[in-house]
């Protein structure tokens, strides 16, 4: 079993799940509830729990906060390395829902913007191992630096590299094109129709791409209700697999996040790209299935 890497956000996700339209400059009734996220730390949480061997490296706040998210990680069964900041709290993320299911998030990384190239442990980094960093990491400027030397030392001990775009709008905010440059070399790019939208400029999934193997030799494009697709630049057309029907899709924080999870243990042992497909949609699913981000145990 191939060790996963994963160097990324750690955040308290706030999400209010609005149960009638908004009402602006007033009340609306919600349902608010805390759970733990951030897209590193969620892939992490999802790969722990379904058998697979990892280590999640992030930053968190001296706060309650903080340690219960650190002692979650550890509850899941994830080698959690994370350097305690004194100065900057644990990451917030305000997740807003409207009772169409439509999702605006307000996130604060805290000691997630801090992260330095000095919080990496070396050990982790060995040939055989695989490395998966969220975008979050290379768009914040503050922990950009960490993200590029871990991909460094990555490419230097001959692992695997993955990494996934994180969100549109600051993958726009920064520029497709230095987030193209930043990650040049991964093996495998995980997107959505509206990331790979922003870096190719292309709004048919395939098409995007298409155009994103010219920087990666594997894609993959998330699609939501459409599944998932992947691609890569020896085949005419991608390989789809179609999204797992659930009994009632209620709000689905983290389920990217999840379907990455599902999605690489298969990839990496080797298995068609159409099972690991499967794999990736199967788990979102039952991201969806439960709420929120994280498994329940």
């Amino acid at each position: 079993m191939t060790r996963v890497v994963v160097v990324g956000d750690l955040m308290t996700d706030a999400l209010a799940r609005a149960r009638f339209p908004l009402a602006r400059a007033s009340d609306t009734p919600a349902v608010v509830t805390m759970h733990g996220g951030g897209s590193g730390a969620n892939i992490a949480s999802w790969l722990a729990v379904e058998g697979n061997e990892v280590a999640f490296i992030g930053r968190r706040g001296a706060d309650i906060t903080g340690r219960n998210r650190d002692m979650e990680l550890m509850g899941y069964g994830v080698d959690a390395r994370l350097v305690m900041d004194p100065e900057r709290p644990t990451g917030t993320c305000v997740v807003l829902v409207t009772h169409k299911g439509e999702r605006t998030m307000l996130s604060d990384p805290g000691a997630n913007a801090a992260l330095a190239p000095e919080d990496l442990p070396r050990d982790l980094f060995s040939a055989g191992a695989h490395l998966h960093v969220s975008g979050y990491t290379l768009i914040n400027e503050g922990s950009r630096d960490a993200g590029m030397a871990a991909l460094d030392l990555a490419r230097r001990a001959g692992m695997s590299i993955s990494v996934d775009c994180a969100s549109a709008a600051p993958v726009e905010r920064t520029g497709a094109e230095p987030f193209l440059e930043w990650t040049h070399g991964a093996k495998l790019l995980l997107a959505n129709a509206d990331q790979a939208k922003v870096l190719t400029g292309r709004d048919d999934a395939a098409a995007a791409a298409k155009v994103l193997t010219a920087w990666f030799p594997q894609v993959v494009i998330k699609l939501n209700k459409d599944g998932a697709l992947w691609y890569t630049n020896n085949r005419s057309e991608p390989v789809r697999a179609p999204a797992e029907t659930i009994d009632r899709i209620v709000e689905g924080t983290g389920a990217g996040d999840a379907f990455a999870a599902g999605f690489l243990p298969p990839w990496l042992a080797g298995k068609p790209p159409a099972e690991a497909l499967a794999a990736g949609n199967a788990l979102a699913a039952k991201c969806i299935s439960y709420l929120g981000a994280r498994p329940r145990l």
